[in-house]
């Protein structure tokens, strides 16, 4: 079974996917975090976020994978530094490069061969699982969004405001929509639910409607 989640920044996909995951007993791939690896990496080195060929080269030499829930960059657990704002507002134009989308698809789909994967991002039901099983997209309003990822950078103890935060998903947004190899976009056969006011048990409980009645 493949299912994949999709949706813009703050909409949930991480915590619904892994829910789905936990529920179905699958493997959980958030090939977020790898985008995000590539981009602390991309940070770490001093590298132009604008400097496409420097990026691909990196691209290129990084090992990124996941085990036993960790996600690891050469070999080193890097789960909470691919979470830092400064990577929140890099991740986008590392990730809108056309060759750095196709080494890190073709590590996604190598991943999802052969067993049960939950996988998410903003191009898996339009690019990487475009044969998934079932397909979500998650939405919600900005506002919405920007406080979420606003509570959360919070929550680990980083001193940011809420109105830089939205400023960042709206640049976010803009940036993933817009660039011209695998943007961010709702699959003609993916089942929409808007966020905004769902606790996580709604929005489960709704997709948990949805495995049963495919059964």
């Amino acid at each position: 079974m493949q299912i994949a989640v999709d949706g813009p920044a703050g909409s949930g996909k991480s915590t619904i996917a892994k829910k789905i995951a936990e529920y179905l007993n699958i493997t959980y791939i958030d090939t977020g975090a790898m985008y995000r690896a590539l981009t602390y990496k991309v940070l770490a080195n001093n590298v132009n976020v604008r400097d496409e060929d420097a990026i691909i080269k990196l691209a290129q030499e990084s090992d990124i994978r996941f085990f036993l829930g960790d996600v690891y960059l050469d070999d080193k657990i890097v789960n909470e530094e691919i979470r830092l704002p400064e990577v929140n507002k890099s991740v986008s134009y590392v990730a809108k490069i056309p060759q750095v989308r196709r080494i890190l698809v073709d590590t996604q789909k190598k991943i999802a061969l052969g067993q049960d994967v939950v996988m998410d991002g903003r191009d898996i039901g339009t690019h990487v699982l475009d044969n998934a099983d079932l397909k979500i997209f998650l939405t919600a309003t900005v506002e919405q969004r920007s406080y979420r990822r606003y509570k959360e950078l919070k929550d680990k103890g980083f001193n940011v405001n809420l109105d830089d935060v939205k400023k960042d998903i709206i640049n976010r947004d803009k940036i993933d929509r817009e660039r011209k190899f695998s943007p961010l976009a709702k699959a003609d056969d993916a089942v929409v639910i808007d966020t905004t006011d769902l606790s996580v048990e709604d929005v489960m409980n709704k997709i948990v409607s949805i495995l049963e009645e495919g059964k």
